[in-house]
């Protein structure tokens, strides 16, 4: 399908890519902070009302692929403004909800909603920007997604605090309704025919569903007190990616053609990219036991410091971005990664000698980092995707960004928990804790090492990645 030109001066367009990735990155957050008020308000337990956090993460990882791959097949304007009119009625859904279980079903929507407002930014951007502005683009979208994440908590709360919890539904709501708006103006229709001689692979959609929520079961199931044996659940996700490559081995038009994954390009950028989002979850699943444990800090605080994190990234976003169209993207990339492994050994000394400003200040130095790695990784994956497969390879980089958060979330309390030995956290001393968190961060910075022989090996980026023989539309 050919997507529209850029239009000269139309910042409404690229109104709708920013607002459409803050959005979902909005969904999730928002919600954290009304928890309490849930279980509360629904007599359910923690484990209980967790899921109406899960629901939304885990919905959202196991369409993102398949959304980018309606974008390719029906237009990725078209696929946009229908995730957006799902996740209003989705938010209309939780915000009426009477139960617990309608909550869980609108949160459902919301992030199969939410996987399609991650997915098709990046695909359209390629469509619609400049080549030598793709740079600052990704970055601005790195930055929409960082502002959301930091804003969530903050927002939600004083709503919950002045009109109650559906307060925060209806402000997904009404944001919906005005992305809608903007989307519809701000992004041209498409051009040329709407016809298309591929097809959606939805058997091979169903697999990779499967696959994915298996594992995302996996990761979360002792979160939610969950009865299903981890191997039990380890082998159905094995079973599932078996059918999964299989299917695809024989559709005639795959949902993600094999030899595209063989391809080194694309290959390197999502390894990268699952081992970098793993290790950001360190600093927001493992920092939060250290500042309370280790620093004696209150929830107030804690919250105050780790703050540092998202302003850093909302600030050093489209900077990133720019630095990647001037430096290119191989210098970026690396340079990212040199300056988080720099920043995670900085989490495994300094705290230890300075307290909380070495803590803020390894925050301040990691961050950086990270969206230095996002915008140009994001940008050499997008700009040598096929045109045809954009939205799908758009997909693939949401999905090892979500698989690496989801491994981050599941293995790095593991780690900091074996390195603390079998005493109870609460029970430990300062010095024992401030050392299991300073061997766990110098582990997270020796992963980097792999970080850095995947880019290598990959270093050699052409200016396309060969398209497989199917699934072209």
């Amino acid at each position: 399908m050919k997507e529209p030109t850029f239009p000269p001066g139309n910042k409404l367009a690229l109104a709708a890519l920013a607002g459409s990735i803050l959005l979902a990155s909005l969904g999730i957050s928002v919600t954290t902070v009304a928890l309490p008020t849930l279980a509360s308000v629904f007599s359910a337990s923690v484990q209980q009302v967790q899921w109406v956090v899960l629901a939304y993460l885990v919905s959202l990882t196991v369409a993102i692929v398949s959304a980018g791959r309606l974008g390719d097949l029906y237009g990725s304007r078209r696929v946009l403004l229908s995730g957006l009119v799902l996740f209003a009625l989705a938010s209309i859904t939780c915000a009426v909800a009477p139960n617990l279980g309608w909550l869980f079903a609108g949160r459902v929507g919301q992030g199969l909603a939410a996987a399609v407002l991650m997915a098709l930014p990046m695909s359209l951007a390629k469509a619609l920007i400049a080549k030598e502005r793709m740079g600052a683009v990704m970055g601005l979208l790195g930055t929409m997604s960082a502002i959301g994440t930091a804003l969530g908590p903050s927002l939600g709360g004083g709503l919950i605090e002045l009109l109650g919890w559906r307060s925060v539904f209806v402000l997904l709501l009404v944001c919906a309704l005005g992305m809608i708006a903007i989307t519809a103006i701000g992004i041209p229709k498409q051009q040329g025919p709407t016809t298309t001689t591929a097809r959606m692979d939805w058997m091979g959609s169903l697999w990779l569903c499967l696959a994915l929520l298996f594992f995302a079961m996996s990761a979360t199931g002792s979160k939610v007190g969950m009865a299903i044996p981890l191997w039990m659940l380890l082998a159905a996700t094995a079973i599932a990616l078996t059918a999964f490559v299989g299917f695809q081995r024989r559709a005639s038009h795959p949902l993600v053609p094999l030899a595209l994954l063989g391809n080194r390009v694309l290959a390197s950028s999502l390894i990268m990219n699952l081992i970098v989002s793993a290790i950001m979850m360190s600093t927001l699943v493992v920092g939060p036991f250290y500042l309370a444990f280790g620093l004696g800090l209150n929830e107030l605080m804690a919250g105050l410091v780790m703050a540092a994190g998202p302003a850093a990234a909302a600030l050093s976003g489209v900077p990133a971005g720019q630095l990647t169209d001037r430096f290119g993207t191989n210098r970026i990339v690396l340079a990212g990664l040199v300056l988080a492994t720099g920043g995670l050994i900085c989490f495994a000394l300094l705290p230890l000698q300075v307290g909380i400003p070495g803590y803020v200040m390894a925050l301040i130095l990691t961050t950086p980092g990270f969206q230095l790695f996002l915008a140009a990784n994001n940008t050499a994956t997008m700009a040598a995707a096929p045109d045809a497969q954009r939205g799908m390879v758009s997909g693939l980089i949401g999905l090892s960004r979500n698989l690496g958060f989801m491994t981050g979330a599941a293995l790095m309390p593991l780690l900091f928990a074996s390195l603390l030995g079998d005493e109870e956290m609460a029970l430990s001393s300062r010095i024992a804790i401030g050392e299991a968190f300073s061997h766990t961060f110098l582990l997270a910075a020796a992963s980097f090492g792999l970080a850095m022989v995947t880019f290598f090996v990959g270093k050699k980026r052409p200016t396309s990645i060969a398209m497989s023989s199917k699934g072209e539309p």
